[in-house]
């Protein structure tokens, strides 16, 4: 049985991932508070911190942009408001105290190269950020440069996250949805193999970032494939390339592979992206027949 410990989370009151630690937490019997204070409120946020002088702080809070990071272009002082001055403050702020914080970070700081080609090596928790063609993953890079400074942090390196459900966030969700998807391989992070472990970590007290996906990169067609074989029969799809798909954008997209070495290093048994989408897809099966 794992001892009792208090966690204020950011992000739990209406966020997604937010939600599901907060979800988990209770489950594993923990005292959880959700934040009230934002992350834009400097004074809000060391009154709740004093207040509830917990012991973990999960942050999950941040703009990725309604209804996708296109929003960002067009709201920049918001998004460096929350994203780099935001998390930074909750950061600053704890490390005054002496509180660990988790942050739910992202990998879409890097796109693949020629040192990176698909199917070729993965970025590493080393390799310095190399897209930056969305305001949105340059904020994101931003914050997690300076990030590193502080020896508080644990920085989980979340991508294109996916439920059970089809959450109206959850990647999986995001591409049945779309008129056209391209298809291109990609890291991705199955919140039911990795919040646990990213709990885990919390625990632990472990700092410094990791790549926070599934092991191995999956494309959006074999993605497709198994949803229409596991959960919806008649679904069909339209790819369109990479150029196409940039005259609908606002702004580019990140796409590549993380190297989860250090990852699997503590968690060996880190199930392989493949396998584990086919896990999802039955447990998916389940929860629509029920709501059949």
């Amino acid at each position: 049985s794992l001892s009792v410990m208090s966690y204020l989370v950011f992000g739990g009151a209406t966020g997604w991932i937010g939600g599901k630690l907060v979800e988990l937490l209770h489950h594993d019997g923990q005292t959880v508070h959700i934040a009230t204070s934002r992350l834009e409120d400097r004074c809000g946020i060391e009154e709740e911190l004093d207040r509830i002088t917990p012991k973990f702080v999960l942050n999950a809070a941040g703009v990725t942009g309604r209804p996708n990071v296109d929003w960002c272009e067009s709201n920049k002082h918001t998004t460096i408001r929350t994203n780099v001055i935001g998390t930074l403050t909750l950061i600053d702020a704890c490390h005054a105290r002496g509180i660990h914080v988790t942050n739910f970070a992202t990998g879409c700081i890097y796109g693949y190269d020629d040192e990176h080609p698909i199917g070729g090596k993965g970025f590493t928790e080393e390799d310095p950020p190399n897209f930056h063609g969305s305001f949105y993953s340059k904020t994101k890079a931003l914050a997690e440069t300076l990030i590193r400074e502080y020896d508080n942090v644990l920085t989980l390196r979340v991508r294109m996250p996916i439920s059970d459900d089809l959450h109206p966030r959850s990647f999986v969700t995001k591409i049945t949805r779309y008129e056209k998807v391209v298809d291109i391989p990609n890291s991705m992070t199955i919140l039911h193999d990795m919040l646990p472990i990213g709990l885990d970590l919390t625990r632990r007290e472990r700092k410094g970032v990791y790549n926070f996906t599934n092991p191995g990169a999956i494309s959006h067609n074999q993605i497709l494939k198994l949803y229409k074989e596991y959960v919806d029969p008649n679904f069909t799809w339209t790819n369109f390339t990479l150029e196409e798909q940039a005259k609908v954008l606002k702004a580019p997209r990140s796409n590549n592979t993380l190297d989860v070495s250090k990852m699997l290093a503590e968690y060996p048994d880190l199930p392989e992206v493949h396998a584990s989408m086919v896990e999802l897809f039955k447990r998916m099966a389940v929860i629509e027949r029920k709501q059949q």
